[in-house]
């Protein structure tokens, strides 16, 4: 995974900002690494004179997939950088269990049978009774 940071003019930290936010998007992201292939983190200032004037933008790409964008704006750099990345990773983790556990949970041709072998049998005679007993009402 590739990450990219940049910053606009008004942004002080340089490249020990650039270090802190790749670390941290490494630590924070690592369960998705292999899906996702590159991340790039914008971080400016609005100007304007607002109190929640500074802002950033992370885009994530999953690996054929559309990217995904979140945008935070706080007074501080490091504020609007962790609103960003709390949203990236709520919103990365939806896409991906989405896209890699269907509706939560295998499908029941993935269960496995019953443990117990005295048990195998027991739900088919059982419905094949009821089966039978419905047959003959029918025919009657």
């Amino acid at each position: 995974m590739q990450i990219q940071v940049n910053t606009d003019h008004k942004i002080p930290g340089g490249e020990k900002l650039a270090d802190y936010v790749t670390a941290d998007l490494e630590n924070s992201l690592s369960r998705f690494g292999g899906w996702l292939t590159r991340v790039e983190v914008h971080l400016s200032e609005d100007g304007g004179g607002k109190p929640e004037d500074k802002k950033c933008v992370i885009e994530a790409r999953p690996g054929g997939k559309e990217p995904v964008a979140v945008t935070h704006h706080a007074s501080t750099v490091d504020g609007a950088y962790a609103g960003a990345a709390h949203k990236l990773v709520r919103v990365l983790d939806s896409r991906h269990s989405r896209a890699h556990d269907h509706k939560g949970s295998d499908s029941i041709r993935h269960m496995s049978g019953p443990e117990d072998p005295e048990q195998v049998g027991v739900l088919g005679d059982e419905t094949a009774d009821l089966i039978e007993a419905e047959r003959n009402r029918e025919a009657t």
